[in-house]
């Protein structure tokens, strides 16, 4: 087992790893809409918020060997139901190859009560 760190992504904010390796895949923390430069939430839309969510994984999984192409499987996390289309027009373009196999719930509070966070698995080619 490898853990992943990087500073083109958020910090952990808490005691875990931003992913672990193991067993051929990378197992990718929860990201949220948080500035990796500066510690800022970034602030609009759940668009907006998604837009920074998927950039920071791309970063954790181009740490850990893998890359968007590779993800088997995502969780959404997401404030409020009523923002699923507008946060899947995001995810849409990042995964227009592949379309790993997705959970998507409305949960009562995210971290630092942001709009929507995301985790990934993906397999190390």
């Amino acid at each position: 087992m490898k853990t992943i760190h990087t500073s083109a992504a958020p910090a952990a904010i808490g005691p875990y790893s931003q992913a672990v390796v193991a067993g051929g895949f990378a197992f990718c923390s929860g990201q949220i809409a948080m500035d990796p430069s500066t510690g800022d939430l970034i602030e609009g839309d759940v668009q907006a918020q998604t837009e920074q969510v998927l950039s920071n994984l791309t970063a954790v999984l181009k740490a850990a060997g893998t890359g968007l192409q590779h993800v088997v499987k995502c969780t959404v996390f997401l404030q409020d139901m009523n923002d699923f289309a507008a946060m899947n027009e995001v995810y849409a373009r990042y995964f227009d190859a592949t379309r790993p196999a997705r959970a998507a719930v409305q949960v009562a509070r995210l971290p630092r009560d942001v709009r929507v966070e995301i985790d990934a698995i993906a397999e190390i080619p």
